[in-house]
Parts: C-alpha cells; sequence; structure tokens
C-alpha cells in the first residue's frame, strides 16, 4: 500500500513539473497544448501513462517551435484534430484494449493462443 501511495505522489509531482513547462510556454503554445491535452485524455488506456509520454513529446516539439520564433500553428497546422490524430494514434486505447481482451477471452476458450 505504501509503494503506491508513493508512486501516485511521485506521479503526481511529475505531472506538476511537466505543466509547469507548460506554463512556460508562450500563451498561443499553452492554449493548443491544453486543447490537444484534453483531446488526447479521450484516448487514454488505464492510467494515462501512455498518454503523458506523448504529452512530453508534444512539450519538446512546442518548446523547440518557441525557441525557433515559430507560430504553434505552423507545427501543428490548421487542422490541429488530425495533428492530436496522429499523435495518439499509436497510443493504446480502451478500445484497443477491449478488442484485445475479447480476442483473448475467446481463444482462451477454445484453447488457441
Amino acid at each position: 500500500m505504501m509503494e503506491l501511495f508513493k508512486k501516485i505522489i511521485g506521479d503526481k509531482k511529475e505531472y506538476k513539473m511537466m505543466m509547469a513547462r507548460v506554463e512556460a510556454l508562450p500563451e498561443d503554445y499553452q492554449f493548443v497544448f491544453k486543447k490537444i491535452q484534453n483531446y488526447m485524455w479521450n484516448f487514454s488506456a488505464g492510467n494515462g501513462m501512455d498518454m503523458l509520454r506523448m504529452q512530453y513529446e508534444l512539450i519538446d516539439l512546442f518548446e523547440a517551435g518557441a525557441v525557433e520564433g515559430r507560430q504553434v500553428l505552423e507545427i501543428t497546422g490548421d487542422d490541429v484534430a488530425s495533428f492530436a490524430d496522429e499523435l495518439v494514434a499509436n497510443a493504446r486505447t480502451y478500445v484497443a484494449k477491449y478488442r484485445e481482451d475479447l480476442n483473448q477471452s475467446i481463444m482462451k476458450r477454445f484453447g488457441k493462443k
């Protein structure tokens, strides 16, 4: 139980540090990041760690763009939803997990792997 508690506290600190990086971005970048972040949570599986990895990568990308003086839409393009879809395309989603669970349970029943 204590290990779980420590992990939760550690994850919360890590998330706060990540969001501090976001708050250091120019306002337009912050706005777009938070909108994409909110969108991404719809695709999260389990504890959301799959999305956090992608969000770190997005922050890195946005920080680099801001340093270069680029506008945020120069990075994402005008179709921000498609940009976000590309980010989550490889994420393990609830739908993928449900599909996997369904197939595994049926194959187990019939003695297949």
